[in-house]
C-alpha cells in the first residue's frame, strides 16, 4: 500500500548535489512540499537550478544547513514527514581523508539524524548510501556471483586500499543504522550504483566528468563499473519513502558492463563521437558479475536500458556545454 502524495511535507539535505536536486524535482512533480538544505543560500549555482524548478516557486523552502554543526538540520527537518538525507562529500581523489571525506559523511550523518529524533511527525528516513557500502569485501567477483543486500563493504579493507570515498560511504551506513536502531527511527536505505543521465546543477558531478573524461581520453580505463539512470534512483528514494513496508537497504543498480562496452554504445548512438579505441593495458577484462535487482523491483522500480541512459548523459553533457559533438 502507497501513502498518499499531496499535501505532503518532506525534507531532502544537500539539495544542490546531483541525486539530490533530481529527486527534488521529482517530488514537487508529485505535488510535495519540499525543505531542503545548502551550505551557502546566497550561492546562485547551487541554488538557481532548484528555484527554476516546476512547483519550486510554491513549494519549495531553502535552508542554509552545515554537516558539521550540530542542531544546523532542526529547522530543516521541522515538520517533515520524511528526511531524505543525500548531503555527503562525493569526491575520489583527497588529500586529507578524514576532513574532507570521513567527517562529514558520518558525523554529518549523526547530526542530521539527531535532528530527525526532534520531530513527531517523521514518518521514516530515506538514507542515500552507495554501492561503494555493499561491494568492497574482498570476495571475489565472478559471473556467478550475485551482490545483494546482504553484502557490506569492509571498512578495514577499504582503508587499507586507500579507497576513502568507499570508506566514508561504508562508516556514514553503519553509524545510520546504528543510530536509527538505538533511537527507533524508521530508516531505509538507498544503495545506487554509478548515477549518470540529465543533469540539473550547473556543475560537473563525479559520475558525468567521468562518462566525459573517458569519451575525450586516448584509452579506455580497464574496469567493470555499476550504472543507472539519475531517475531510477530519485524514484527509489521516494517509493522507498511511498512505499509502507519498505525497509533495510536496496541495491539499485541497472547495469553491471565493461567500459568498453559502454564506448561501444556510444559509438554507435553517435557514430561522429571520437572515442578511444584502445585499452589502457593489455590485461584481460575484469569478469562481469551480477547485482540483485529483486528488492528495488518491489519498490516498482523498472531499470532504464543502457542505450537511453547513455544518450541522456551524452545530449545533457552537450546541453550544458561539457561535450563538444
Amino acid at each position: 500500500m502507497s501513502r498518499a502524495k499531496n499535501d505532503k511535507v518532506v525534507c531532502v539535505t544537500g539539495g544542490s548535489g546531483y541525486i539530490a536536486s533530481y529527486l527534488i524535482k521529482l517530488l514537487l512533480q508529485r505535488g510535495y512540499t519540499v525543505k531542503t538544505s545548502v551550505r551557502n543560500i546566497n550561492d546562485s549555482k547551487k541554488t538557481q537550478h532548484l528555484l527554476l524548478l516546476d512547483g519550486a516557486k510554491e513549494r519549495l523552502h531553502l535552508f542554509e544547513a552545515d554537516l558539521l554543526k550540530e542542531g544546523s538540520f532542526d529547522s530543516v527537518v521541522d515538520g517533515c514527514e520524511c528526511v531524505f538525507h543525500t548531503a555527503s562529500p562525493a569526491i575520489i581523489t583527497t588529500t586529507n581523508p578524514q576532513v574532507e571525506l570521513i567527517d562529514p559523511a558520518v558525523k554529518g550523518t549523526l547530526n542530521v539524524l539527531r535532528s530527525c529524533v526532534k520531530v513527531p511527525s517523521l514518518k521514516r528516513v530515506v538514507f542515500t548510501s552507495s554501492m561503494s557500502a555493499v561491494s568492497f569485501n574482498g570476495r571475489p567477483l565472478t559471473p556467478d556471483v550475485m551482490i545483494d543486500e546482504t553484502w557490506f563493504s569492509d571498512p578495514i579493507l577499504c582503508e587499507k586500499l586507500k579507497i576513502w570515498y568507499m570508506l566514508s560511504k561504508t562508516l556514514a551506513e553503519e553509524a545510520a543504522w546504528k543510530f536509527a536502531e538505538e533511537n527507533g527511527i524508521d530508516l531505509v536505505s538507498i544503495n545506487p550504483g554509478f548515477a549518470i543521465g540529465p543533469m540539473l546543477p550547473p556543475t560537473l558531478n563525479v559520475t558525468m566528468e567521468f562518462v566525459r573524461n573517458i569519451i575525450n581520453a586516448q584509452t579506455f580505463p580497464n574496469a567493470v563499473h555499476r550504472f543507472v539512470h539519475i531517475r531510477d534512483v530519485a524514484l527509489a528514494h521516494i517509493r522507498a519513502f511511498e512505499v509502507a513496508n519498505a525497509n533495510g537497504r536496496y541495491c539499485v543498480v541497472g547495469h553491471v558492463v565493461h567500459v568498453s562496452e559502454v564506448l561501444n554504445i556510444l559509438h554507435r548512438l553517435y557514430p561522429t563521437l571520437t572515442i578511444p579505441d584502445k585499452c589502457e593495458d593489455d590485461k584481460p577484462f575484469p569478469p562481469l558479475y551480477q547485482i540483485s535487482k529483486e528488492k528495488a523491483r518491489n519498490l516498482g522500480i523498472e531499470f532504464t536500458s543502457l542505450e537511453v541512459i547513455l544518450r541522456d548523459t551524452i545530449e545533457s553533457l552537450k546541453d550544458k556545454g561539457f561535450l563538444n559533438i
